[in-house]
This record gives C-alpha cells, sequence and structure tokens, in this order.
C-alpha cells in the first residue's frame, strides 16, 4: 500500500520535477506570475504537452477570489467554445462508422430543421455547418438573451435567422451550426449530446473530472468562480452561464489536465495508450484549412504570423513559422485557449476565470516562444503597452461625447403604460416590458434591463444586477419602438447584427384577468350605422366580436372595459358604462373611432 502511494505522489509531482530540469521552462512561474499581475486577472491555470508528455502543469492565482482558494491544475473552468473541436469530433467518429457523410444534408437528420430560403435548405452540407461557411452571422442574441434548455426549439429559430452573405462565399461565425452538429448526433445515436461527449472522449481518456452540464459542475470540488473586471480595476464576481441547450456550442467545464490529455490524443494522430479514439484521417481533415476566415496578413513587427483560417471546430495560423491549430472559448467570468502546434508535437491549454480575458493569448505566446528558436516577444509589456495606449484613446473619445447622435430635450410619445406587453421574434424570442416604480424594464428569461430614455422612442438598456443598475458604462444596443397607425406601440426593433436590418419583436399587450361574470355585462348586439355587431362569449370566458361578412375576432382584456384585438394590430374597443351598465362601445381602429349603440 505504501508503494502504491509513493507511486501516486510520485506521478502527480512529475511535471513539476520535470519543470526544473528542461531550460525551455526555466523562470516560468516568474513569467506567468508577471502575467498574472499585469492583468490583474483572479486566476488560471496551464498544462504543456511536449510528445506524449504533460511536461508543465500549475495553477496560479486564487479559483474563489472572494476566500483566497488557490487556483491548481485540476481546478475546473468554463471553457466555452473550445467546446467545438469536441462536438465535431463527434460527426468524425460517426462517418468513420459509415453511419453519416459530411456532405449530407443537415435536414436529412433533422427534419425540423429550416433555414432563411430555399437555396439554403437545397444546398447547406454538414461540412457547412462544421467550418462555419453557411453565409449566417452570429445571431447570438437569440440563444445568449432567450435561453432555451430545449435543443429542438433552438433549432427551429435557425428558419428566421438572415444569413449576411451567401453559402460559401466568406467565413462567418455560428454557434447555430454547431448546436445542429450536437442534434445530428443525438438523432444518429439516440443519445444525448452530453452522454456522447462522455462516453465518446471524457471517458475513454480518463478526464475524469469534466463535465458537460452546469448542475454537475457545481456538485463538484476545486472549481472555480467566473469574474470580470469592471472600470479597469475592479474585480467582480459573475454568475455563471447555463448555456442550456447550446451546449454543443459551448458547455464543456474541465482542467488543465484533462485538456491536456485531449491535446495528447490529437498530437499523437487521434490514439491514446495505443487506442484510436479518432481516426486519423479526421485529425488531418479538422486541423486543415476548410474555410479561410481572413487575409490575416503578416504584420511589420511580427512577419513571421500570417493566414487564419478554419478547419472543424478549429482555427490554423501560422505562429513564428509554426503550423498552430488552436481554438479559443469565452463565456460570463471564463476564457480559454486550447492549441497545439503538429509539427512540434506541442499542446498548450490555458483556462482563466476572467471575463473576456487576454490571459490565455499571452500566456499561450509566452510558452510557444521558448520552444520555438528564434525571435521572442514579451508578450506581457506588449499587453501593458496596448492598455496605456487604449486608455489614453478613450480620454481623446470623451472630448468627442459632444458629438454624440442624442437628439437633446424630446420626449417619448407615449406614456409608459403604452410600451408595456410581451414581445416576440420567432428568430430569437420573447420577453416582456413592465412598469415598476415608474420606470420601464425589459423582463427576460435570466436578465432584467432597465429601459433609459434616449431620444424620442428609443431607449437605451442596461443591467439590473445584485449590486444595482451601472448606467455609465452604456453598449450600443438601443431599443426602438415603432407606432402603428392607430398611434399605439405595435414593436421594439433591435440591432441584433451590425450588418443587417435591426429585427423587430412584435409587441401583444399585457393582458388581465377578467372573470367569466364580468364579461357577461358586454356581451349583446351593438348597432353601428345600421349594422349589428355582436359580442359574445366562447370557451367559457373569451370574448368575441362578430361583424357581418368578417371572421370571428378573439378580444384581449387590457385594461377595465378595455379590449385588443388579438389577431389585428391598431383595432381595439372600449366599452362605454353608465350607471353601472355598459350601453355603449366605441370600435377604435386606424381610421377612426366608431360608436355602437347596445340594443
Amino acid at each position: 500500500m505504501k508503494k502504491f502511494i509513493c507511486l501516486i505522489l510520485c506521478l502527480a509531482l512529475f511535471p513539476s520535477i520535470y519543470a526544473q530540469t528542461d531550460k525551455r521552462l526555466k523562470g516560468l512561474d516568474k513569467d506567468l506570475n508577471a502575467v498574472l499581475e499585469a492583468t490583474k486577472a483572479v486566476g488560471f491555470s496551464v498544462a504543456i504537452v511536449d510528445g506524449n508528455k504533460v511536461i508543465y502543469s500549475k495553477g496560479f492565482g486564487y479559483s474563489d477570489y472572494e476566500n483566497k482558494v488557490p487556483t491548481d491544475a485540476n481546478t475546473l473552468f468554463a471553457i466555452g467554445s473550445s467546446t467545438k473541436a469536441f462536438t465535431s469530433a463527434i460527426l468524425g467518429q460517426l462517418r468513420a462508422e459509415d453511419k453519416l457523410s459530411f456532405d449530407d444534408s443537415p435536414i436529412k437528420y433533422i427534419p425540423e430543421l429550416k433555414f432563411y430560403n430555399d437555396n439554403l435548405n437545397n444546398q447547406v452540407i454538414i461540412k457547412d455547418l462544421m467550418r462555419h461557411s453557411t453565409g449566417l452571422p452570429r445571431h447570438d442574441f437569440s440563444w445568449y438573451l432567450f435561453p432555451s434548455a430545449d435543443k429542438d426549439s433552438l433549432i427551429e429559430r435557425i428558419a428566421y435567422q438572415e444569413p449576411i452573405t451567401g453559402l460559401r462565399q466568406e467565413w462567418h461565425y455560428n454557434n447555430f451550426m454547431f448546436l445542429a452538429q450536437g442534434v445530428i448526433a443525438e438523432k444518429i445515436t439516440g443519445e444525448s449530446w452530453e452522454k456522447n461527449i462522455k462516453s465518446r472522449f471524457f471517458e475513454p481518456l480518463g478526464m475524469s473530472r469534466s463535465q458537460t452540464l452546469l448542475s454537475e459542475l457545481q456538485k463538484s470540488d476545486n472549481v472555480a468562480f467566473g469574474y470580470e473586471l469592471k472600470k479597469g480595476n475592479v474585480i467582480s464576481k459573475m454568475d455563471y452561464y447555463d448555456i442550456s441547450g447550446m451546449s454543443p456550442a459551448g458547455s464543456i467545464y474541465s482542467s488543465a489536465n484533462d485538456m491536456a490529455k485531449w491535446l495528447n490524443m490529437w498530437i499523437n494522430k487521434g490514439k491514446h495508450n495505443d487506442q484510436e479514439i479518432l481516426p486519423e484521417i479526421y485529425i488531418n481533415e479538422a486541423i486543415s484549412s476548410q474555410m479561410v476566415m481572413a487575409a490575416a496578413l503578416p504584420e511589420e513587427d511580427h512577419p513571421d504570423m500570417f493566414f487564419a483560417n478554419y478547419g472543424y471546430g478549429w482555427m490554423e495560423t501560422s505562429y513564428r513559422g509554426h503550423y498552430r491549430v488552436e481554438h479559443g472559448g469565452n463565456i460570463d467570468g471564463f476564457s480559454a485557449s486550447v492549441a497545439f502546434y503538429p509539427s512540434d508535437k506541442l499542446g498548450i491549454v490555458v483556462l482563466v476565470n476572467q471575463n473576456g480575458s487576454s490571459v490565455p493569448g499571452i500566456v499561450r505566446n509566452t510558452i510557444a516562444d521558448r520552444f520555438f528558436e528564434g525571435k521572442k516577444t514579451d508578450w506581457t509589456k506588449r499587453f501593458i503597452d496596448s492598455q496605456e495606449k487604449a486608455k489614453k484613446m478613450q480620454e481623446e473619445l470623451k472630448l468627442e461625447d459632444s458629438k454624440t447622435t442624442q437628439i437633446k430635450n424630446t420626449k417619448p410619445s407615449h406614456i409608459k403604460q403604452d410600451y408595456t406587453g410581451s414581445y416576440e421574434n420567432a428568430g430569437y424570442g420573447s420577453f416582456n416590458i413592465i412598469v415598476e416604480n415608474d420606470s420601464l424594464f425589459a423582463i427576460l428569461k435570466r436578465k432584467k434591463l432597465f429601459l433609459r430614455h434616449y431620444h424620442y422612442d428609443v431607449f437605451e438598456p442596461f443591467e439590473v444586477t445584485k449590486t444595482g443598475i451601472d448606467t455609465t458604462e452604456t453598449g450600443q444596443m438601443r431599443l426602438n419602438f415603432a407606432s402603428g397607425d392607430g398611434g399605439e406601440i405595435i414593436n421594439v426593433s433591435m440591432k441584433t447584427e451590425a450588418a443587417l436590418e435591426p429585427i423587430a419583436f412584435k409587441r401583444s399587450p399585457n393582458t388581465i384577468e377578467v372573470s367569466n361574470a364580468d364579461l357577461e355585462m358586454y356581451v349583446g348586439d351593438y348597432n353601428l350605422m345600421g349594422t349589428t355587431l355582436k359580442i359574445y362569449i366562447k370557451n367559457e370566458n373569451v370574448l368575441y366580436l362578430f361583424v357581418p361578412g368578417q371572421p370571428e375576432y378573439e378580444l384581449m382584456p387590457t385594461e377595465k372595459h378595455k379590449f385588443s384585438f388579438k389577431a389585428a394590430d391598431g383595432f381595439k374597443i372600449e366599452f362605454l358604462e353608465t350607471d353601472d351598465i355598459i350601453k355603449d362601445m366605441n370600435l377604435i381602429q386606424p381610421n377612426g373611432t366608431f360608436k355602437a349603440k347596445k340594443s
């Protein structure tokens, strides 16, 4: 037993002992601590794979800033979009099993999947999903602001999401296409994406700490909390973001040590302990250029860094003349970089609990420079210098604030109550707008936004957090309300994609509860210029209007004695009460208001 314990301890200490003897790693701890200080990151973990060995794995800073819990190489982090290579790899295995072809239409496996136009429906193949060549932009607000645990309901939104360019003309990153890959695998295997990841990769690779569900992460030990840096120097804890149904695009939680096993397999042509996990033919295809991302011409001070292409869940570039395969990851409070250099058999994992962090790139490049002979860059100093330049530029921009497009001294066209209601877009989702403490708020599934008047019928959203509402950091998103011919608010538009027109969310007025007994007072015949209009109740408690020669109209109660037409914008009815009796009604429509007398 003692020999067994000794062996375990020796294996655990091996990377640190190796680090002391490998000249390439000399002084690395000092350099990485300098990165931690310069970036004001809470913590990060690093692992280096050389050939088939992990020669360095270590944590820096804290996994829990408030309680000063140290980070180590087994600490779990959200890896975000570094998940994508796992998802495409499932399809690589299924192809080897003759379960699919990358030239198949994804609709063959997901009949309910539809695209924005017939050309995409008829021409998109699975390979387009894997290399981001559908022409659809991100449409990320659709899943981020309107999350769903139901993958199928998210898939249905794709039909309403407009492309930005033609099929295979340009590379455009799209998380929904990786969702679709995960669902294809589910349809073929009969297992969830989460189970496929576990059985096909975590278990055979010995990635025993890795998880795919936030609920499982929260049951684990040695887990990092996420943080963001506010106003340049204030460390603030962030809530975990549950990617939920979009899991195939970015829902893996892992450690540096576990991710080193994943990289070891890729470096060794798909094998782990002489067992094939991924076919070598897929490995070579996945890390080759399937789509050009950008020209990425060499810079004057870095002529040995150039090109930017995409494979299947991997990005390819040249670093110091060495072929690099990498994918980053970003999700609330976390950033990551998972990279390897196939010709050099070198792999580097960097996992950080800092939102939108520069740490992964700085650490990855700092380590790579130690392994490649030739020019070296002080990436930490370069980061510090860029921060100083950004700060000066920000100060200069503050002087330009007077040139804002905001029109001063305007006011909304309606009272606040008129903006309330439910707003829905089929490609995104729905949310409610309410009045609370004389202010407008948008209520989304996981967020509450304060709406501050900007000008006319345009409002700026600010997130309501546990610490309050910070209105000093404004974003580019604005909500622009539109009125119908009758003057009522009919929709709100948001600019969700820079190159596309704003998308509109159709408004349905908030309704109130009206008992069947109270509805009875409205029932009867009403005379409008010789035409009899009928008001009646159906389905026990739903009020309807019938106009001769027209379909019946369902009425929705919005205020006392006031109803809106469910299927006709701008049409309303107001019942008029005299001596506690309904005697007349006003039919309000875009071309005027008409009074009808109860018979």
